[in-house]
């Protein structure tokens, strides 16, 4: 027997269990771009939904401890039912499968980004971070560093020199120190529109939330408004954000002006868009998720045009186009190409 299958029928035992009732089927509901994968139950109302985490590849602790926050701050989330931390499973409410991402468009997008501007004032100000990882100096950083690693080296087969490494690492210090400065908040990590389940009233239900943090305020605005699978014009970007900060002041979350926080939403979002450029290009060399390379154009688009706009980051930008050069980034190098180091850094 192979171990997918004797997987899947430790997974129907558990479902079978939860719910007392040996009739219960399982078909696939979604996958994520970690290990887990999502099982809706059929036949059975109301309809669950089975998570499977395989014990020795996730961690079920951080996902449960941030669900319950959650759910006391009133934020809508999945709700469990049943679990098996020893073989890694949970029965969940099943929230439907209506992504908000599909849904978005030119006439639907005010509508929805009001309901999500209030979601994120009502997490920032309602759910407890105490107790959460620091998004600390460290992790900004070694997310960071994924983009040379996986993106420049691995996907471009760029080698940067010594001089490449010095541009690298000013623009990752400048990056890091404007993170930090920015008032401390829950972070969600990943509030985007592939992580919204809509109701029937449109309401918004969040998932996918296991990595939460605290820290800066405007990460969870720039993963939503400058979303790595869809693009807004800029004009309404920046009238969201700043209907967004002046909520946030008037709760007493931030008394950063315009300008400041402005600037603290481009530079946070630069630090997302390159850790996401190593992150998806790791996404297909490593771990043989297909699709991601699709998205790197889109991606390396937001970060060219913000970071040209910072004198201290233009360089940055500047070096990756040298490597880019007239490469299509969608398109996956050979996995036997090797790629060396030019100095220590």
């Amino acid at each position: 027997m192979s171990d997918d299958t004797m997987r899947a029928d430790q997974r129907l035992a558990f479902a079978r269990a939860a719910l007392a009732d040996q009739r219960v089927a399982l078909e696939p509901a979604s996958s994520d771009a970690s290990f887990r994968s999502y099982w809706r139950i059929t036949d059975c109302t109301p309809s669950f939904i089975v998570m499977d985490a395989p014990p020795d590849k996730e961690d079920l602790g951080p996902w449960l401890d941030v669900a319950a926050r959650l759910d006391a701050a009133g934020i809508a989330a999945p709700r469990v039912v049943a679990r098996d931390l020893e073989q890694g499973f949970l029965l969940l409410s099943d929230l439907g499968s209506r992504l908000l991402l599909p849904t978005l468009d030119a006439s639907t997008v005010e509508a929805a980004y009001g309901r999500g501007l209030d979601v994120l004032l009502r997490m920032q100000r309602d759910v407890r971070a105490t107790g959460l990882p620091p998004y600390d100096r460290d992790r900004l950083v070694t997310e960071l560093e994924l983009m040379p690693t996986w993106f420049l080296q691995r996907h471009l087969g760029f080698t940067p020199a010594c001089e490449d490494w010095d541009v690298i690492e000013r623009a990752f210090d400048l990056l890091c120190h404007d993170a930090l400065a920015q008032d401390r908040v829950f972070v969600h990590r990943d509030f985007h529109a592939r992580n919204v389940l809509l109701g029937g009233d449109d309401s918004w239900a969040l998932i996918d939330f296991q990595d939460a943090v605290t820290g800066p305020i405007t990460y969870d605005l720039v993963s939503l408004l400058r979303d790595c699978y869809i693009v807004w014009p800029e004009h309404d970007v920046y009238r969201w954000v700043e209907r967004f900060r002046a909520q946030a002041v008037d709760a007493g979350l931030t008394r950063a002006d315009e300008h400041a926080f402005r600037r603290w939403f481009d530079l946070m979002g630069l630090q997302r868009h390159i850790k996401v450029l190593g992150i998806f290009c790791r996404l297909w060399y490593r771990d043989g998720k297909s699709g991601y390379l699709a998205d790197l154009p889109r991606v390396w688009s937001y970060a060219r045009d913000v970071g040209r706009r910072y004198a201290e980051t233009a360089p940055l930008i500047a070096l990756i186009e040298r490597a880019i050069g007239d490469a299509d980034l969608t398109r996956a190098r050979p996995s036997d190409s090797r790629t060396t180091a030019a100095c220590a850094h």
